[in-house]
């Protein structure tokens, strides 16, 4: 999976939140979400259906995941 820089868009309840304040929130979503999104995170809570089978194979996901449009009958579905 390719690793990719997100735009963050934060909203907060005070108004008047220093510029430092906000650098700080931004700095731990960019923290909390890199340790969620990784390729291993990511197997964990997937599963990859092949007509009649279901895998949760990592290497299986991983591979199925880097394809632009996944093969025909073929689904990612995320656990939850």
């Amino acid at each position: 999976m390719k690793r990719f820089d997100r735009n963050i868009l934060l909203f907060t309840r005070e108004a008047f939140m220093s510029e430092q304040a906000i650098e700080k929130e931004v700095i731990s979503l960019k923290y909390l979400l890199s340790v969620a999104d990784t390729p291993e995170q990511f197997c964990m809570v997937t599963e990859l259906v092949n007509r009649n089978r279901i895998t949760t194979n990592p290497r299986k996901i991983v591979k199925e995941a880097n394809h632009f449009r996944l093969r025909p009958f073929r689904f990612l579905i995320n656990k939850n």
